[in-house]
């Protein structure tokens, strides 16, 4: 009998470090294979990525930026004024997201920014707009797996100042 009990408590003891074993399997590989950063027509960021070695469980993901914005006044000939009317913002974005691992894979994008003009307004004639932006210090951050990557810095210009 005691024989027995010993068996069945190593093979108890056996099975559950498989099932520790065979969850921590599926997101102990977590890797990005490809993360990209750019800024779409409205200023924003946008962080497209693929990462695999996941489970087939939602992940949770965060996206943090320092941006800059500059808000500048334009004449109905589409120029900058010498005058002085133009501000510049800075600020770090942020936002995240859930995405549902597929095939142990997640390829997915979130959005953040641009900073807003604040109470920034233009002289009648003319209309505010966005001149430029950047983005740097980029991170993606798999919250769910501990895994991130830096997307270092990126930009845009819309009006040349």
């Amino acid at each position: 009998m005691r024989r027995i009990l010993i068996a069945c408590s190593a093979l108890a003891a056996l099975m559950a470090l498989a099932a520790v074993a065979i969850s921590g399997a599926a997101t102990s590989g977590a890797h990005f294979k490809s993360a990209d950063a750019s800024v779409n027509d409205s200023g924003a960021l946008v962080v497209a990525w693929d990462e695999a070695g996941l489970g087939n469980e939602n992940i949770t993901y965060s996206l943090t930026a320092d941006a800059t914005a500059t808000y500048a006044c334009i004449n109905g000939g589409g120029n900058h004024p010498k005058a002085a009317n133009k501000e510049t913002h800075a600020a770090q974005v942020n936002t995240g997201g859930s995405f549902q691992s597929k095939n142990g894979r997640v390829q997915a994008s979130l959005t953040a920014g641009p900073l807003s003009p604040g109470g920034f307004t233009c002289p009648s004639g003319q209309r505010l707009v966005l001149a430029n932006v950047s983005y740097s210090n980029i991170v993606l951050t798999d919250t769910t797996n501990g895994v991130s990557t830096n997307l270092g810095s990126t930009s845009r210009t819309f009006f040349p100042l």
